[in-house]
């Protein structure tokens, strides 16, 4: 995340896409990200 203090609306919108259980995250405030981006976000799907 470019800008920590916009983890208040990061978490909000965590907090309505994840209702019931929420996955395991981790948020880290750097400096510069790829082509200007503001948040960058990395997932593991597991299909049953």
């Amino acid at each position: 995340m470019k800008n920590i203090g916009d983890f208040p609306l990061v978490n909000e919108a965590y907090s309505e896409i994840f209702t019931d259980t929420k996955p395991s995250r981790v948020c880290v405030g750097v400096a510069e990200l790829p082509k200007g981006a503001l948040l960058e976000i990395e997932a593991i799907a597991v299909i049953d």
